[in-house]
């Protein structure tokens, strides 16, 4: 058999692919004690590797990693670089391979059992868009579980019952056949199993029976960049049209009802953000909302709308960042059930081949209820072409873009084609500098001001599309038995040209002043042509007939003509566009038509969309059809012949991705398992990989991975992926009884023109997964393996392996020995019972080229506690851990919340037979400030700031820790400058004059005793002389103390009295320190008695047991500038 694939395009723009393995690699560390295995004692110096990213208070690098839920009940895993670290698999999914790529700037985590149903367009991609997910404001609208839009075909009633048990139905769309249903983050494996009927779905082109398309319930985004005579509407008017009787729904931020324009005017209001009410606090469905419909009663009829005569349905569907899709679908619905008429959505998102919820309601609507909707095309038109948004995509939306107030595109406007090649937008109108109404202490009223009182100005195809909206109300009124179909064709027919081509603005600037005197219109409303496969020699001419109605009460003969633009808007070749007659009768209440022919085979080298207006006129009448045609650029027929394994019959998923053209689509075939699938690419280097297994849902028999990393398209070709060829990693550690919980392979390709790509695939065991090389040998090419293991109770096995190679490896050996692992000895504090927390296990290991990564799953476990770690250590692997300590609580996505986090600034890279030892979250917590490190406090220009995190663990590891209150306050000669309730941290900072003074900088953070125990509350001042600096700003004379009493994991010491190391950290360090004092409070603070120090080193008597001691140190530098810093409760006698 043989399947022909076109255009299966992975739904977002395909750029250099990059492992997702871009963790922050990094050098030495600082805060692990090097040990010959067996013992507890001495140093080793540590080989510099690279530097970790430095953290800040309350985000620091390696803490806090976040869990990013999959539909699937996958979770994965980021850092704080919101990088990829890890998968943890849902039960029952150990063995389910999953894909790591990063596509046109964001990351796609792809179980492969469901990369085959993203494949044929029944799932939703951004369901494992790890970017988006991650977005805030996805975070946000996501925060109690996984919102998404299940389709269903005929009545489901099983597969609807499925999916409503797994979680909240949040609306059941009628009009739609669709469910919008939030899920717990803990039972999304059960609404996996609901839309694939419970994993049994064995092939690739179906979901569960009655489920059609599942889609992420995603944000839109009012359609705002930064008049009413440019469109004709004054001869509208002068007939008499206002648009009474007309019902305009419009689904935006709300609508301010007090404002003088739209008083009276909103006849039906409703909320679905989850707002108390439907008022308009952003501003932009005001502005709108006036421009389709104000009665201009605040300006004297300057800013009257287009329709001022035409009711509104408010329906709320946009909060402050946006709305779901969901909530959209219910406000359409909502529309349609209170008798709109005309539903304006000056709203939009970024558009994906196929038809998402937005455009599927679009459609259903138009074509059933004769609803019309005027929709925004989007404001990306500086991206060039195809930028058009969705649901301005919607083949039925009357899609409007942008010109300026002479008729000019707006430089903001978006372009066609749409990503699936059709002609959009529809017609264009003035979006450029409009005045309309301003909703009441509104953020557009804020940001923007009002000028005149009572109205702003604004530009975006959010202003371009209510004033079609309000023509299409004026046509409605004169003729209310026109369907959204008629309506749509008079607004086209009747456009205006421009200077800009059809892909770039459709018919032209609407002229409802045509519309409502004019008898004739032209069917189609658009002639949108077949994509002409290349190459051109051979290009047949295509016809298409156009039909001309006339509903007037005479004949009228027309004089056609057409204008055709190449695709860089300049004049074609005259043989590209024929038309059957110079002229044509049409009859009174008659039609007559017309063929259109265009053809290709003269364009040239020139490939893209080539676009033409046919324009008739007669009897002062003119009638625009917009039309056009994608000549496919230079493209050449790829074939993938499968051989498979004899006896077997194998599944099969392959993905394209360019290396050297970023601004290409990642094609992504269905599955089959056929024995040959035929792709259309342009000729460039690639990267293909395949997928094969005899069950692309359980992975019987594991999974076999092709790859060619480097495939160059010159011509029509035939590729062979032969399975026998591929061979699984023997990849061992030295315990026998250890069991697989990771296993990472992957590659990457130094070499093409955008630089390095490459991908990689996560599974359970490297025994699950068979590689083979495909194609030429490749010079710049790495490939990279991780694993973990579990063996005993808190105790794993972690190797990180890569190396150059010409091929990628199938059956590649490393049978770890115990002589090639160092160990890791982890302890992990907790001062109160309880608590849970977790280790962070990253690597990077050089592949001969640059650093690839590595990963460990972080383990939670009891508090205090240890964990020890056997990672590689040869081949230049280097390793670090980063700690958390829980809250108990949960965030949006299901990760436990961290509440003190503490990150190793370095990698290490250790010897291997050799011991390191870590301790994270002990005694005596404080501000730091390491060599080499941007923390302390400093002034630039007249501008005091600081970055100095008031609870870094004893061992001096960066991190932080929540707080229960903050206080900082500045100082200038003795008066009080300005207080700041926040910790020193980025973002609290103070303007000052500029003349040189004495200040006095004071902070005091306190945290729960629920959280910690120990160091409950730190105290500091400074007192420090300063002026105005130059644009470098300098570092201030601010240190700090740093208290290392031998404590246990608990925060407790033993004896009567413990003499233990003191530092000061800062610019008052080494020959800068003029004194050092040390006091001790057994009655937090109260009363201070004063500690000897001798050497380094101070004696303090330790409490009564069970009691805790505060500590105090006075810095004085040698010009006399102070640092007094107070740690309360600083430890605990055992």
């Amino acid at each position: 058999m043989h399947q022909r694939v076109r255009y299966a395009a992975v739904a977002a723009t395909a750029a250099t692919v990059a492992l997702s393995t871009g963790l922050t690699v990094a050098g030495p560390t600082a805060a692990a004690q090097a040990a010959p295995a067996g013992t507890t004692t001495g140093s080793a110096a540590v080989p510099t590797a690279r530097k970790a990213a430095e953290g800040t208070a309350g985000n620091p690098a390696g803490g806090g990693s976040r869990r990013i839920p999959l539909i699937t009940g996958d979770r994965v895993i980021l850092d704080t670089r919101n990088q990829v670290v890890g998968v943890e698999r849902a039960k029952g999914r150990e063995r389910v391979p999953v894909q790591v790529r990063t596509v046109g700037g964001h990351t796609l985590v792809v179980p492969m059992d469901a990369a085959r149903l993203v494949a044929n367009g029944k799932l939703d991609q951004r369901l494992f868009d790890v970017t988006e997910l991650s977005e805030v404001a996805g975070r946000g609208s996501r925060q109690n579980g996984l919102k998404v839009i299940v389709g269903y075909q005929g009545t489901a009633r099983t597969a609807k019952a499925d999916v409503r048990d797994t979680g909240t139905l949040r609306s059941a769309f009628r009009t739609l056949n669709a469910d919008a249903v939030r899920t717990p983050r803990q039972d999304t494996p059960e609404l996996w199993d609901a839309v694939t009927n419970g994993g049994a779905v064995t092939r690739g082109d179906t979901l569960a029976p009655g489920v059609s398309h599942v889609w992420l319930d995603g944000i839109r985004k009012a359609a705002l960049d930064t008049s009413v005579s440019g469109i004709g509407a004054p001869a509208a008017h002068a007939k008499g049209l206002d648009g009474k009787g007309v019902k305009v729904a419009v689904l935006d931020t709300g609508i301010d009802t007090t404002h003088p324009d739209l008083k009276n005017q909103v006849i039906a209001a409703r909320d679905f953000t989850g707002s108390k009410d439907t008022a308009d606090r952003v501003g932009h469905g005001t502005h709108v909302a006036s421009i389709v419909a104000g009665t201009g009663a605040g300006s004297n009829g300057k800013y009257q709308g287009v329709a001022p005569g035409a009711k509104l349905l408010n329906a709320k569907v946009l909060g402050d960042e946006g709305g779901d899709d969901s909530s959209i679908v219910a406000g359409m619905e909502w529309a349609a059930a209170q008798g709109a008429d005309i539903v304006n959505l000056s709203l939009g998102g970024e558009d994906t081949p196929g038809v998402d919820p937005l455009e599927a309601m679009v459609n259903k609507l138009s074509e059933e209820k004769g609803i019309l909707f005027a929709i925004a095309a989007g404001n990306e038109g500086e991206a060039g072409d195809s930028t058009v948004d969705s649901p301005g995509s919607a083949a039925d939306a009357l899609t409007v873009g942008a010109v300026d107030g002479k008729g000019k595109l707006a430089y903001f406007s978006s372009r066609g084609p749409t990503v699936d090649g059709r002609l959009k937008p529809d017609v264009t109108a003035p979006g450029v500098q409009i005045t309309a109404a301003s909703a009441r202490g509104s953020e557009v009223a804020r940001d923007v001001g009002e000028k005149p009182a009572g109205y702003v100005t604004l530009s975006g195809t959010s202003m371009a599309t209510p004033q079609v909206a309000g023509a299409a109300a004026l046509l409605k009124q004169q003729h209310p038995d026109w369907t959204s179909a008629e309506l749509k064709t008079a607004l086209v027919s009747s456009a205006q040209g421009g200077s800009y081509t059809a892909f770039q603005g459709g018919a032209g600037r609407i002229r409802v002043g045509r519309a409502v005197t004019g008898t004739v219109v032209a069917e189609p409303a658009s002639l949108d042509l077949p994509l002409q496969q290349w190459p051109h020699t051979d290009d047949t001419p295509v016809t298409r007939r156009l039909t001309y109605r006339n509903s007037g009460t005479k004949d009228i003969t027309l004089s056609l003509s057409g204008a055709a633009r190449d695709p860089k808007g300049k004049a074609a070749p005259a043989a590209f566009l024929t038309l059957g007659a110079g002229k044509v009768t049409v009859p009174a209440g008659g039609s007559a038509s017309v063929d259109v022919t265009v053809n290709t085979r003269p364009g040239g080298k020139l490939d893209g969309g080539w676009s033409a207006r046919v324009t008739a006129t007669g009897d002062g009448q003119s009638v625009t059809t917009p039309l056009g045609v994608i000549r496919e650029t230079e493209h050449y027929d790829l074939t993938l012949r499968y051989v498979d394994r004899p006896g077997q019959t194998s599944a099969h998923v392959a993905y394209l991705l360019s290396v050297d053209s970023p601004e290409q689509s990642a094609t992504l075939t269905p599955e089959h398992t056929d024995d040959t699938t035929t792709l259309r690419v342009a000729p460039g280097t690639y990267m293909l990989e395949s997928a094969s297994s005899r069950n692309l849902t359980t992975y019987e028999g594991g999974l076999d991975w092709l790859v060619a990393p480097r495939l160059t398209v010159t011509r029509d070709m035939t590729l062979t992926l032969d399975l026998n060829k591929a061979k699984s990693p023997d990849i061992t550690v030295p315990d026998p009884k250890a069991r697989p919980l990771n296993a990472w392979v992957s590659y990457k390709n130094y070499g093409g023109p955008s630089g390095q790509n490459g991908t990689g695939i996560m599974l359970r065991s490297f025994a699950d997964i068979r590689l083979a090389h495909i194609g030429p040998k490749v010079d710049s090419l790495s490939q990279n393996w991780s694993g973990q293991w579990t063996t005993a109770k808190n105790t794993e096995y972690d190797i990180v392996a890569a190396a150059p190679v010409k091929e990628i490896k199938g059956a590649y050996v490393h049978h770890y020995t115990a002589g090639e692992f160092a160990t890791l000895k982890v302890g992990m504090g907790s001062s109160v019972p309880g608590k849970t927390g977790a280790v962070s296990l990253t690597a990077s290991v050089p592949d001969g080229f640059g650093y690839r990564s590595g990963f460990a799953d972080a383990v939670p476990q009891k508090l205090p506690g240890t964990r020890t770690y056997h990672v590689s250590a040869v081949e230049g692997a280097q390793w670090r851990p980063d700690f958390s300590q829980y809250s108990g609580k949960k965030d949006s996505e299901g990760n436990p919340v961290p509440e003190v986090v503490s990150s190793v600034d370095d990698y290490l890279t250790p010897e291997a037979g050799r011991t390191y030892r870590f301790r994270f979250n002990t005694a005596v917590f404080g501000p730091r400030m390491p060599s080499g490190s941007d923390s302390g406090v400093r002034r630039d220009g007249n501008t005091i700031s600081g970055v100095l995190p008031p609870f870094t663990d004893g061992a001096g590891h960066s991190g932080d820790s929540d707080t229960t209150s903050a206080t900082t306050t500045l100082y200038r000669d003795g008066k009080k400058l300005a207080t700041r309730r926040a910790p020193l941290v980025t973002g609290t900072t103070f303007k000052v004059p500029a003349g040189e003074a004495a200040y006095r900088l004071t902070t005091s953070v306190r945290r729960s005793a629920r959280l910690s125990a120990v160091s409950t509350r730190t105290d500091a001042t400074w007192t420090f002389r300063s002026k105005k600096t130059g644009a470098d700003g300098v570092r201030l004379p601010a240190s700090t103390v740093r208290f290392s009493p031998a404590t246990g994991l608990d925060g407790r010491v033993t004896g009567k009295a413990a003499t233990f190391p003191v530092t000061v950290e800062g610019p008052a360090k080494g020959r800068n320190l003029k004194s050092l004092v040390v006091w001790a409070s057994y009655d937090h603070g109260r009363i201070w008695k004063k500690a000897t120090v001798t050497h380094g080193k101070v004696t303090v008597k330790n409490p009564a047991r069970g009691k805790s001691v505060s500590l105090r140190a006075e810095v004085t530098d040698k010009k006399g500038n102070t640092s007094v810093i107070s740690i309360y409760d600083a430890y605990y006698r055992e």
